[in-house]
């Protein structure tokens, strides 16, 4: 059964609400609002290259492809959002 985005289901791969909750496999701390995430090539495990930016409200955005999450720094964060 295909999920769509909604305000009750915002995930936009279906999954269930519960899924927001687990840890990121692999968290960054960047000073940018802007970020690029290729995956992990050096272990073999990369993806297409996917630029991300992350939400002033939420001050993280998650890779779709390898979960990576990005968190700004918001003291040494550069520029605007």
């Amino acid at each position: 059964m295909t999920q769509h985005v909604t305000p009750e289901n915002p995930l936009s791969t279906g999954q269930e609400p519960d899924a927001v909750l687990m840890p990121a496999p692999e968290e960054v701390v960047v000073t940018t609002w802007k970020v690029a995430c290729d995956g992990d090539d050096a272990a073999g495990l990369g993806h297409p290259r996917v630029w991300l930016a992350i939400s002033p409200d939420q001050g993280y955005v998650d890779c779709g492809y390898c979960d990576r999450r990005f968190v700004i720094d918001r003291d040494h964060a550069e520029g605007d959002h």
